[in-house]
């Protein structure tokens, strides 16, 4: 059977900068033990907020190369994380509903996009020594600009909310909705809580169910095992593995 038609288990962590390194080794250590491999993908951010910078030669560039070179996926997510565009109609509402402040290429012009894509492109591909697998904007939000800039980049794979696309062609690799977790407040816990366990009973049809963690979600003992009750329900009938394998 082809790598493409067997039921698969994408899971990811979000938000990887020297600021989350214990709580991204944590969410490390959970998938890696739930899963029983490396299998997973990590999003990385080049400066989180500005205030996170990773720089080659550093210990935490060191550790990015070698969860690489255990099988770790590494994604460019983003550049700083952080939006500071103001927004109207249906972005802002977005940006306002859907992230705190962290929709940071939902309002970029082409050119800026561009230009934060190949600036993380080189500097993650720099670190780890090969092709990161694609890019995921912060929040999942993607504006015109950033579309277009994406289309045009040599990124294999990009990622929203419902789907998983190849960048320069638009085709969709995987449906279905991202299960994650929200840490913000208690309404928005319960809300992440309440979905994923309905996701647990109801996706399993999908071909290819992904599930999302970010280092927020090591605040909350009810999301760490929700977290793990997922990808235990999901793996007990599909294969945890790599975003590449969908473009087999």
């Amino acid at each position: 059977m082809p790598i493409s038609d067997k039921r698969s288990l994408l899971a990811s962590i979000h938000d990887v900068s020297p600021g989350s390194e214990r709580e991204v080794d944590r969410l490390a250590g959970l998938l890696t033990d739930t899963l029983r491999s490396s299998s997973f993908a990590m999003l990385v951010v080049p400066d989180h907020w500005g205030h996170h910078p990773i720089r080659s030669g550093t210990p935490f560039a060191n550790r990015l190369r070698a969860w690489s070179d255990s099988g770790i996926e590494m994604f460019v997510h983003g550049w700083y994380h952080k939006d500071t565009v103001e927004h109207h109609g249906i972005s802002g509402l977005k940006a306002k509903y859907m992230t705190a402040s962290e929709g940071e290429f939902l309002g970029l012009s082409y050119a800026e996009a561009a230009r934060r894509m190949e600036d993380g492109r080189a500097l993650v591909e720099d670190i780890i020594g090969r092709k990161a697998a694609g890019f995921i904007a912060p929040a999942w939000l993607y504006g015109a600009g950033a579309m277009d800039a994406l289309r045009d980049s040599s990124f294999d794979i990009a990622e929203d909310h419902m789907k998983v696309w190849i960048p320069q062609t638009g085709a969709v690799v995987a449906r279905g909705p991202v299960v994650t977790w929200a840490s913000r407040s208690t309404a928005r816990t319960a809300s992440s809580l309440a979905f994923a366990a309905l996701a647990r009973q109801v996706l399993h049809p999908l071909r290819t169910v992904r599930v999302a963690v970010h280092p927020g979600d090591v605040t909350k003992d009810s999301i760490l095992s929700s977290i793990e009750k997922t990808l235990r329900r999901f793996v007990r009938s599909r294969q945890a593995g790599s975003y590449r394998s969908l473009l087999a």
